[in-house]
């Protein structure tokens, strides 16, 4: 994990959009809990998240919103339709506030991505 890549891009965030910044830090905070031994880099212009070598998502700063990406969330229990995306395999909850994070399960989401 490179921190103070991550440090200096949360640094330029909380600056520019403090809403957006306490997004991601409490996707962040989420993350942490549901996976012990988290790892977090910088790249594609947000942070991705990896455990135990794999990365599982990443959270990236938008004009509009925070998109939270899942690579595998082709293969989502997503029966309320939440996740977005029509790729191959990505898919992404677009988060506008702190209520979207609960409001669309993003917990629940992390901890499927955690058990692929």
């Amino acid at each position: 994990m490179s921190k103070g890549r991550v440090e200096d891009f949360l640094a330029d965030i909380r600056a520019s959009d403090f809403s957006k910044y306490e997004i991601i830090e409490a996707c962040r905070t989420i993350m942490k809990a549901a996976a012990p031994g988290l790892d977090e880099r910088i790249i594609y212009g947000g942070i991705m998240f990896q455990v135990r070598g794999n990365d599982i998502g990443g959270v990236f700063a938008s004009k509009h919103h925070v998109s939270f990406e899942f690579g595998n969330g082709y293969l989502f229990n997503d029966p309320q339709k939440q996740l977005e995306g029509k790729g191959k395999f990505r898919r992404h909850l677009k988060l506008r506030s702190l209520a979207d994070i609960e409001e669309k399960t993003l917990p629940g989401f992390v901890a499927q991505a955690l058990a692929g």
